[in-house]
């Protein structure tokens, strides 16, 4: 199917195994996907810039088999078409992998590192690729399913907002996917264990910019100036209290500040007339937010007055918060257990604040977001994500393909009624 183009050593058989006909078979061509995923890594591309990430997915999906390959999709992505034996039912499962690298220098030794300066698959896209490229030749290959699934590979995820220039650019509309499935590598959990929750997996990712104004001045002559250095540090403390003090402590809601610049550090003596804070809020509901905002605002504003200076608020909600919808939750999770067993299956996986742009595309359509382990065997051990250090773990690149291939099969099944419920669990 691949050829490497960068020395490495196949995968080792894992140490677990999963049921299910679907895990055999791709089984079969793990270190055909294990060179892939390698060569994908070597060769990382930043948001919207992955031409040469784009073309090889397709030279790969055209070796697969599959019927259609859509590309130029907000610019870089593609989507391919896989239909069943059967259409009849018209049904459509969307099963998504983002493909972009991270602006980052990388610190690994092995023959498949970044080949680019300053750029590195610090995320694991690489892998969701290879493993949506592994179903994708399961599927093509047995089209055990009435129906079709559409493969769906996006760019820009890394804070350029992919999905929803994708949906933007008219993939929905094109593609009347009934629901859309998305998983994401996990190295705080061990190989062979896939995580999901019926409702908040990421949070909402806000970028708050809080630009304060005063006076400034001789700093041996301060009475003579309204230090807004002084104002920030205050506007800093103050914020603190808005998630221990406004936010239900049953809610979940963080406010970090993570930058300021003020005046010039070769002039010892000069108070700078502004300064300018940047950080970030994450929450998981739109109350807590539109609540943070407003208080921000608030406090932000009297600090800076007590000290007559002026603070404005800039609040750009960037990425909503990922929101699984319950009923294709359940089912993922089913369909994992299919696969991994009950006790591999974390059905309450604890919801993280980081964020995911495939939040969009649960706004605009039922679906859920799983994460399935790549950690070491203990569970700890592995550089996490957005770690100079980190790696795929190639181990898992049979499981991460069966399970994607799995929930198209079990949500268009053969020989079934159309009504048929999606989901085994009412």
């Amino acid at each position: 199917m691949v050829h490497p183009a960068v020395p490495a050593e196949p995968a080792a058989a894992p140490r677990w195994q999963a049921g299910g006909r679907a895990f055999a078979q791709i089984a079969r061509f793990h270190p055909e996907l294990t060179a892939l995923r390698r060569e994908l890594h070597a060769h990382p591309e930043i948001g919207f810039e992955e031409h040469q990430t784009a073309r090889r997915i397709r030279a790969a999906l055209e070796v697969c088999g599959v019927d259609d390959i859509h590309t130029g999709i907000a610019k870089t992505g593609l989507v391919a078409l896989v239909r069943g034996r059967k259409t009849g039912s018209g049904r459509m499962v969307g099963l998504r992998a983002d493909m972009d690298a991270l602006p980052m220098a990388e610190q690994n030794d092995f023959a498949w590192k970044s080949a680019r300066s300053g750029l590195m698959h610090g995320c694991g896209h690489d892998g969701h690729v290879a493993m949506l490229i592994g179903a994708a030749r399961y599927l093509a290959q047995t089209r055990a399913f009435d129906g079709t699934v559409a493969l769906i590979f996006q760019p820009g995820e890394e804070g350029h907002a992919g999905a929803r220039a994708m949906i933007e650019d008219g993939l929905f509309e094109r593609f009347p996917v009934d629901s859309v499935y998305a998983m994401h590598n996990w190295p705080a959990l061990k190989p062979g264990w896939v995580g999901v929750n019926p409702g908040p997996m990421m949070a909402a990712a806000d970028r708050i910019t809080i630009e304060i104004t005063g006076r400034g001045g001789h700093g041996a002559h301060p009475y003579m100036t309204v230090d807004p250095v002084l104002v920030a540090g205050h506007i800093i403390t103050a914020v603190q209290s808005i998630v221990s003090r406004n936010v239900k402590a049953i809610d979940s809601a963080v406010i970090s500040l993570c930058a300021m610049q003020a005046g010039d550090l070769g002039a010892m003596s000069v108070t700078p007339g502004t300064a300018t804070l940047v950080g970030t809020v994450r929450t998981f509901s739109l109350a807590v937010q539109t609540l943070i905002e407003r208080r921000l605002n608030e406090l932000c504003s009297a600090v800076a007055l007590g000290f007559g200076a002026t603070a404005t608020v800039r609040y750009e909600r960037l990425y909503p918060a990922t929101l699984n919808s319950p009923r294709e939750a359940r089912f993922a999770g089913d369909v994992a257990q299919s696969l991994v067993g009950s006790d591999h299956v974390v059905r309450d996986l604890e919801p993280s604040m980081g964020a995911e742009d495939f939040s969009f595309m649960l706004q605009a359509k039922p679906g859920a977001y799983l994460r399935i382990g790549q950690g070491a065997e203990d569970g700890t051990g592995c550089a996490f994500l957005h770690s100079n250090r980190y790696d795929f773990n190639d181990d898992i690149l049979p499981l991460g393909a069966a399970l994607h291939a799995s929930i198209a099969e079990q949500a268009m099944p053969l020989d079934a009624p159309v009504e048929a419920p999606v989901s085994s669990t009412p």
